[in-house]
């Protein structure tokens, strides 16, 4: 008898819930610690209760696959970490691949109480002073994350440091994956916004900051309509020094480019190493206006059918830089446009309208462009690109900056399909490039080197796996390095509509999990994470085990700013209070469950420096401390010791107590500050 498609659901189903009840009863087995093997009785019966639960919740067999694919038992570890922007929450967020369980959000630009970043810590609120003032004179406290970049070495990620970008402050931050804490923030000084940031070069010697809209460098005001000769293009390298652990400005340099709106960046690697990739675009340089009956951004900036990659040679630019070939503006070094015409620093190449991505092939040998307006990517390649160099062009734009011959230097064009943004790849020789109008994502194959690793040919669309919704970036595990893994790719989408529970109008982004572990067209989804808090971009993956996190601080007294032990730090069995006339010094330990001292006496106008160390040295033992009413907040993890400073302008009685539940007399572990009326104080002195 023949079956048909209705019949057949439940059967396989249940096949389907055999096998994955049998696996599992196989595993629980094994762990048994009577060492008993498991029955047949067993099997059946976790098969009956599963098949129970399956048919009540309406779960397909792809349903309870990708559980299994996904599913992550307490107290077992992923195999992978994602570092993904954390959008205008200004932030970064730490998830687990494949359980695509969020682990931790890294206070980067914005305060952030939870961590007592940015609310009276004084390493806190120096990293966050780095990051410059808003017009009105006050800190900025917000950010929009963008572009998350792993260090590296010799093109792996090597687990040491993340850097991110502030697209709305032309910021940039620096967060030691050691503690994954934010160490330094540096504002670029020549422009005010950017988007193109961070990417690193193979050593992590540079870090790589693009513009995006165009402005007179140094901030210095223009009319729009001296746009062609006033406004201005840019490209920061800051110099990172790994010994410090701190980008060094003294030692970065930016270059001058035309007023065409830079976007995203890619550093050549091993054959490509020293060189620097960035797409463009408005190159009609159009200034909007549409009050006054001008064309409006979105249509005067994509008229023509060409925009205009950037190909700089990094190397080289940093010996014109050292040399001191440069201008200061805002007492930075800046290479002029001339001077990088001149020395041969930069060149031009026509890509289709309207670019996003620009991404280098693994083996650095190919350049790929998507175009949001062109339906393919364009392949480069950069043996032809440094032929058509050495061959040279009188082809120019306005500038005068060389523009190499399109066909002289493409590779390939794959059509892949609406809106491509950007591409990664994996160990297969396959890319992965995000569609945004078709919400899919597109798998091609690669040629060159690469065209052995599969059984497709080489430049070719392979499969479209449909996401919700809207794509934007996409990334794969390690798909920025030299050697890709190619086992999950996370689609980053821009809309989430029916996906989750309703929450009112402002929906979460979608994050999903796909599994490219098999060649060919089988790339499905697994999973889909919302992501609450802000519009995350871009993101990248590192294999788990090539971060090292310290458990606790190496010594008690460790300031997390200097990464060595606070000479001022709070020692067990020294604990003070010290006065020198309005002067207060306070030397505090914390362990559970009390602080000691536990009454402080201060008079109403003293200036307060506050000292406390945490000198527990047990995992996970964190302590918190918060003074109401002077919005003092600070997280003391183990080993840690942390400085508040604040002036005692209002009298009372305030209690202060351990914020993070600690132990079970966690409310126990309090005490009080008692603040003297300066009346009554200057009365007792008399």
């Amino acid at each position: 008898m023949r079956l048909n498609r209705s019949s057949t659901r439940p059967l396989m189903l249940v096949t389907a819930l055999m096998i994955l009840a049998a696996l599992a009863v196989l595993i629980v087995s094994c762990r048994d610690n009577a060492g008993q093997s498991s029955t047949g009785a067993q099997v059946a019966g976790a098969t009956e209760d599963i098949n129970a639960i399956a048919e009540a919740r309406g779960l397909t067999p792809t349903d309870i696959a990708n559980a299994v694919k996904t599913y992550t038992p307490s107290g077992r570890h992923d195999e992978y970490y994602l570092f993904a922007s954390g959008g205008q929450s200004g932030q970064v967020y730490v998830i687990g691949l494949p359980s695509m369980r969020i682990i931790k959000q890294i206070a980067v630009f914005t305060p952030e109480p939870w961590q007592g970043y940015g609310y009276g810590e004084q390493g806190t609120m120096d990293v966050l002073a780095q990051g410059g003032t808003a017009a009105n004179g006050n800190p900025l406290t917000w950010g929009d994350t963008h572009h998350p970049a792993l260090s590296e070495t010799g093109g792996d990620y090597d687990g040491q440091f993340l850097f991110i970008n502030d697209k709305a402050n032309a910021r940039l931050a620096v967060i030691d994956l050691r503690d994954f804490e934010t160490k330094q923030l540096v504002k670029n000084p020549i422009t005010l916004s950017d988007h193109g940031g961070t990417f690193s070069t193979p050593n992590t010697e540079w870090i790589i900051e693009g513009g995006q809209y165009a402005m007179p460098l140094g901030f210095e005001y223009s009319s729009i309509a001296n746009y062609e000769t006033d406004y201005q293009g840019m490209i920061t390298f800051w110099h990172f020094d790994r010994d410090k652990g701190r980008i060094d400005p003294e030692a970065s340099f930016a270059i001058e480019l035309p007023p065409y709106w830079q976007d995203l960046c890619d550093s050549g690697k091993l054959v490509s190493d020293g060189w620097v990739f960035c797409n463009s675009i408005n190159t009609e340089m159009a200034t909007g206006g549409v009050e006054l009956g001008n064309p409006p951004f979105e249509s005067g900036a994509s008229q023509n059918d060409m925009d205009l990659m950037h190909v700089i040679n990094l190397k080289k630019a940093a010996e014109v830089a050292a040399a001191g070939n440069t201008t200061d503006i805002n007492n930075f070094p800046v290479i002029t446009l001339d001077t990088a015409i001149a020395e041969g620093l930069l060149y031009f190449i026509p890509e289709p309208k309207s670019p996003h991505g620009v991404d280098v092939t693994p083996d650095g040998e190919f350049i790929v462009i998507a175009g949001k307006l062109d339906p393919h990517v364009t392949v480069y390649s950069f043996d032809k690109i440094m032929a058509a160099i050495e061959t040279g062009t009188s082809d120019t734009d306005q500038f005068g900056v060389p523009i190499l011959d399109f066909d002289a230097v493409m590779e390939a064009q794959v059509e892949l399909g609406l809106g491509p943004l950007h591409t990664q790849f994996d160990n297969k020789g396959y890319a992965y490039t995000s569609l945004f109008l078709d919400s899919a994502v597109a798998r091609w194959s690669l040629g060159g080197s690469f065209d052995e690793l599969n059984d497709d040919p080489p430049w070719t669309l392979v499969t479209k796996t449909p996401v919700q919704y809207n794509i934007g970036h996409l990334v794969t595990a390690e798909g920025d390095t030299v050697s890709p893994d190619g086992t999950y790719l996370v689609s980053m989408n821009k809309w989430a509509v029916d996906r989750f529970m309703p929450v009112g109008p402002l929906l979460p982004q979608n994050f999903q999990l796909l599994d490219i572990s098999a060649p060919g067209a089988n790339m499905p989804v697994l999973y889909d994470l919302p992501i609450p808090d802000g519009e995350p971009h871009y993101a990248q993956i590192i294999k788990a085990d090539k971060i090292s996190p310290w458990d606790v601080y190496p010594e008690v007294g460790w300031n997390p700013h200097t990464q060595a032990v606070n000479p001022d730090a709070a020692k067990q069995g020294e604990e003070r209070i010290v006065r020198d006339g309005n002067n207060v010094e306070v030397y505090m330990t914390a362990i559970r469950s009390h602080f000691t001292p536990e009454r402080v006496e201060i008079r109403e106008g003293d200036h307060v420096t506050w000292h406390i160390t945490n000198i527990e040295r047990a995992l996970d033992a964190t302590h918190g401390f918060t003074i109401p009413a002077y919005n003092i907040h600070v997280s003391i993890e183990p080993g840690e010791a942390v400085t508040f400073e604040f002036d005692a302008t209002q009298n009372g009685v305030f209690s202060y107590y351990c914020t993070e539940f600690c132990s079970a007399l966690h409310l126990e572990m309090m005490g009080y500050m008692l603040v003297e009326p300066s009346d009554s104080a200057s009365a007792a002195t008399d």
